[in-house]
């Protein structure tokens, strides 16, 4: 599978397989509790005169911008979701971070469990053997360097709510612009979460 970038103006093609649209930051991929406008809304646009509209083969956290794989056939959609259930895609964000972690490259395979009953979402990193944690590995490399921040290439090997964030805070080193995992600052000009898939 490729994803077709289209010329600048132009819709994406309008064929039965997988495409890769970019997402802003900022909105949601599903309905929330507090309901506004989503990405979901939004698929209708995206029908192209088709019978069908193309559907989503897995979702971003509301603030990380980045590529969204989305399929338009039904067997298409089930062979995608099949392929993210099993952790078949190879997925890569690259996150601005508040100082740098040790060394250039390195795994943490730290479990996540959620911070509070009333806060389902926000997740914090446990000890393994915790009741209620879940699995979470991310491999991470540094790709450059400067004075307070590091730009960073992760791979998550496993699928959580806000593992990146989670887990980045629990190496010293939040994401720009995260204001529940400490990195509340962000670059002058730039998005809110400085995490882009």
């Amino acid at each position: 599978m490729t994803a077709r970038e289209p010329a600048a103006g132009q819709p994406p093609a309008r064929d039965p397989g997988p495409h890769a649209p970019p997402a802003p930051d900022g909105l949601p991929v599903h309905p929330g509790p507090k309901g506004g406008l989503t990405l979901h809304d939004l698929l209708d646009d995206l029908r192209f005169g088709l019978p069908r509209r193309p559907e989503l083969a897995h979702r971003l956290d509301k603030d990380t911008s980045g590529c969204l794989v989305l399929g338009r056939h039904p067997k298409a959609i089930a062979q995608l979701n099949a392929l993210f259930a099993q952790g078949r895609v190879d997925k890569t964000y690259v996150a601005v971070t508040r100082g740098a972690p040790e060394g250039d490259f390195g795994r943490i395979d730290q479990p996540l469990a959620k911070r509070s009953p009333h806060r389902g979402w926000w997740m914090q990193a446990v000890p393994k053997g915790t009741p209620g944690a879940l699995e979470a590995i991310t491999d991470w490399r540094v790709l450059f360097r400067g004075e307070g921040l590091s730009v960073l290439a992760l791979s998550p090997l496993t699928g959580r709510t806000h593992q990146l964030r989670a887990h980045l805070a629990t190496l010293g080193t939040p994401i720009f612009g995260d204001s529940i995992y400490g990195g509340a600052s962000r670059l002058p000009g730039g998005p809110v979460l400085h995490l882009h898939a």
